[in-house]
């Protein structure tokens, strides 16, 4: 299995990135699909997640009304864009497979995690 994230980059605060994740080895439609991110020095936050079964969204407080998580199964992909940056929103986001269910609550273990892109918001 592989899960290949891309899409980082620098961008200006208040600007706008798309990230993407390209799963292959598995059949994405089994598997709940999760953004995380860590920035330097703290902790691995879930950010979003996305399930398997019906594709409802769930949002970290902090992205709320920002992110949008979306999957497409048919092309293994599954995207978050993010709008209306914040410096704070700078970390290496990393995306992530669980099988069935979707939570993001602290120290959930998922089953695949790709190698990270890094975002980089400038105030």
């Amino acid at each position: 299995v592989q899960l290949q994230a891309s899409g980082g980059g620098l961008v200006q605060a208040g600007r706008s990135l798309r990230l993407s994740c390209i799963a292959s080895g598995l059949t994405l439609g089994d598997y709940a699909m999760a953004w995380f991110r860590q920035a330097p020095g703290k902790e691995r936050e879930g950010v979003s997640c996305i399930g398997s079964f019906d594709g409802s969204p769930y949002y970290a407080t902090s992205v709320k009304g920002r992110f949008t998580i979306s999957r497409d199964n048919a092309n293994n992909t599954v995207h978050l864009q993010m709008n209306s940056l914040k410096p704070e929103d700078t970390a290496v986001y990393y995306c992530a497979a669980r099988y069935r269910f979707c939570t993001i609550v602290p120290g959930v273990r998922y089953d695949y995690w790709g190698q990270g892109t890094q975002v980089t918001v400038s105030s």
